[in-house]
């Protein structure tokens, strides 16, 4: 029933698709947006630095604050709630010589591009734990069709920006792509990790927000979703113990993935800040003192930073087999991993945090990360010069 589905679904996008691919092609960028951050950032620079008029096919639940303005264009794009946008979002999609994306989208399974049409991947991650794409586990229960379709997506990918060889060699996997698609100007949003006074002034708009930040240290807890807990999340720590234990001294931030469904029920609103719905997560990092993750992507950028790290997956064992991991975690990970609440407070206490790791965790995977990347992205794509 689901392929069924999907593909009454390629077939209205490819019907449409295939009509507007008759009009000619126009001075005109779209950008396909789930995350929004990378976008954000090549849509502020592509308006300054081109003549392009930008289009935006809001993807509903995305992260960012787009407004329709001088040369920008916010479109809907939710064919089951606004069809008649969706429409016209795929009117922009046919007609446009530059098509951004920072996520997997079914629909380029059946939008074969014209050949001066050039199709850029800002993958929202910029480095990779766990398996995805073609590597991806649970990718042999899915049907031929679905694995068709898969290999189409990833087919129509002209560029796929990098910040790292180390992640270009995941691409290559994930997508089943070539070395000539890989293009290593950085990732646009770790532009903001070089911008020290942008840095100050987000740091104060947050201690504003979160007036106990000013006076404790804050640890950022950002796990990433399980696919069994996307509608009842649990966490797996014991929060009355931290609190009871580092209460005095720290704030504790919870940031949920997006994925889950559920609010988080703080029961300690004087240690616990929920951020799950901050917009930027980047901006939360620039206030935090120590972050522990799992299997996240947050630690390739918060390296930039040079602060402690803790990992904390609980369920390593049963993770390897249901989402799988490019490498061996123990080796990959650049700091202390604790398996309860117990080890967690241990390494939280203890001060020697040795940062060696961590830097040099950060020259691998963040080789072309070094504030210039979004400029260097655009004067690559729309200018032709070299680097």
């Amino acid at each position: 029933m689901r392929e069924i589905l999907v593909s009454i679904y390629l077939f209205y996008v490819k019907l449409w698709f295939s009509i507007f691919k008759l009009f000619p092609l126009k001075n005109k960028t779209v950008f396909v947006s789930s995350f929004g951050d990378n976008i954000d950032f090549v849509r502020r620079n592509v308006i300054e630095k081109t003549e392009h008029r930008t289009v935006i096919l809001h993807i509903p639940g995305t992260k960012g604050n787009f407004k329709t303005g001088k040369r920008i264009r916010v479109i809907s794009f939710d064919m089951l709630r606004m069809p008649i946008s969706y429409i016209v979002g795929i009117y922009h999609l046919a007609t446009s010589r530059f098509v951004f994306l920072d996520n997997y989208y079914g629909f380029l399974s059946v939008t074969s591009f014209k050949k001066d049409v050039t199709c850029v991947q800002l993958w929202h991650a910029n480095g990779a734990i766990k398996r995805f794409g073609l590597k991806d586990p649970l990718i042999k229960f899915r049907t031929k069709r679905a694995y068709r379709r898969f290999r189409s997506v990833y087919s129509r990918f002209d560029r796929i920006v990098v910040g790292s060889h180390e992640m270009a060699n995941i691409f290559k996997l994930a997508f089943n792509i070539n070395d000539d698609v890989i293009l290593k100007t950085g990732i646009p949003r770790t532009d903001i990790f070089f911008d020290y006074t942008e840095q100050e002034k987000i740091k104060g708009m947050l201690q504003n927000k979160y007036p106990i930040i000013k006076q404790k240290k804050v640890i950022l807890y950002a796990p990433t979703f399980r696919a069994h807990q996307l509608k009842r999340h649990s966490i797996k720590l014991n929060i009355k113990k931290l609190y009871e234990e580092l209460k005095d001294d720290y704030v504790f931030m919870l940031r949920l993935h997006p994925a889950i469904m559920n609010r988080y029920k703080n029961n300690y609103p004087d240690f616990i800040i929920d951020v799950s719905d901050y917009p930027d997560v980047n901006h939360l990092l620039f206030v935090t003192d120590i972050l522990i993750t799992d299997y996240s992507s947050i630690p390739f950028e918060y390296a930039l930073l040079e602060k402690p790290m803790i990992f904390y997956p609980y369920d390593l064992e049963e993770y390897k087999v249901t989402s799988g991991l490019w490498k061996d975690y123990e080796e990959l990970v650049p700091g202390p991993i604790a398996y309860n609440t117990n080890e967690l407070m241990d390494i939280i206490k203890d001060n020697n945090k040795d940062l060696s790791r961590i830097k040099e965790f950060s020259k691998l995977w963040n080789k072309y990360n070094d504030g210039n990347s979004t400029d260097r992205l655009i004067a690559y794509l729309y200018h032709e010069k070299k680097f």
